[in-house]
């Protein structure tokens, strides 16, 4: 929006423009003045321009391979009091990032060619009632054995997973397994408006998942769109479900990898959580 002003102040002023968008001339004046004269910046942005210049010299000084907790131990040791959380918003902007060992895991492989339901939801991740929209999504966590991939369904209105499983493979039938444990938790009823909203990955428009949703057409309305992972299901089942002493000491890994994705109950998740049921 300033950038907008600088570029057209010089055909219609600054008020005629500012009349028209949502900023103030005072505003604008304010950013023009700190921008020719840095001694008007505020104390915070003062501070995150020194700690960039720091930032940079032990980033670069340490081959690019530094990331968020790296740098930031070293600023402390160098004497800055400084946050993590600050280290990492300033990196972010800089568009610096450390080095990941190891491949990096994609969930999300979208196939332009195969055709998907529209987004209706809107990111309005809300409902009216229980089973009015499911969210359906997979992430990976780590274990001892290595990462597997976990698949879950979660019903909006109760925040609560109705249907997961875990598997080494990022196949159609592994996410399909989730929503067969949700329709058998749940069981829907016919004509009841019931939405399933997932991404466009391409376990969730694949020929098998797209099937089972027509089967139960009466039942289920598909959707897909942009769909966020929620972190407090990701950090609970690093607590308690994948990331148990059941799961993570297993000798026999795929019995072990069973035994955890279909014997434990999702009311346990949300009892743990204090969810609503």
């Amino acid at each position: 929006m300033i950038a907008f002003i600088d570029e057209h102040r010089g055909a219609h002023g600054v008020e005629p423009i500012c009349q028209v968008l949502p900023i103030a001339p005072s505003t604008y004046h304010r950013h023009a003045s700190r921008r020719s004269d840095p001694d008007r910046l505020p104390a915070r942005a003062k501070r995150d321009t020194r700690l960039k210049v720091a930032i940079r010299r032990v980033f670069d000084g340490n081959f690019a391979v530094y990331g968020v907790r790296k740098v930031w131990h070293q600023l402390k040791r160098e004497g800055h009091a400084v946050a993590r959380c600050t280290v990492a918003r300033l990196m972010r902007g800089m568009g610096l990032r450390g080095v990941i060992r190891g491949k990096p895991v994609k969930t999300t492989v979208s196939d332009k060619s195969a055709p998907c339901p529209l987004d209706h939801v809107n990111r309005q991740f809300h409902a009216p009632r229980p089973n009015m929209l499911w969210l359906s999504d997979f992430t990976y966590v780590a274990t001892w054995q290595g990462f597997v991939y976990v698949a879950f369904v979660i019903d909006a209105y109760a925040r609560r997973i109705v249907g997961w499983r875990v598997s080494r493979t990022a196949h159609a039938a592994f996410v399909l397994d989730a929503l067969e444990q949700a329709l058998h938790e749940r069981r829907p009823a016919k004509h009841g408006g019931l939405v399933h909203h997932s991404d466009r990955g391409v376990q969730y428009v694949s020929i098998k998942y797209t099937e089972r949703l027509a089967v139960n057409g009466e039942v289920i309305f598909p959707r897909s769109g942009d769909l966020k992972i929620p972190r407090w299901f990701v950090w609970l089942i690093d607590w308690v479900g994948v990331g148990g002493p059941h799961f993570r000491r297993s000798s026999a890994f795929p019995d072990g990898l069973e035994r955890c994705s279909v014997g434990s109950s999702p009311d346990v998740f949300g009892d743990e959580v204090g969810m609503l049921a």
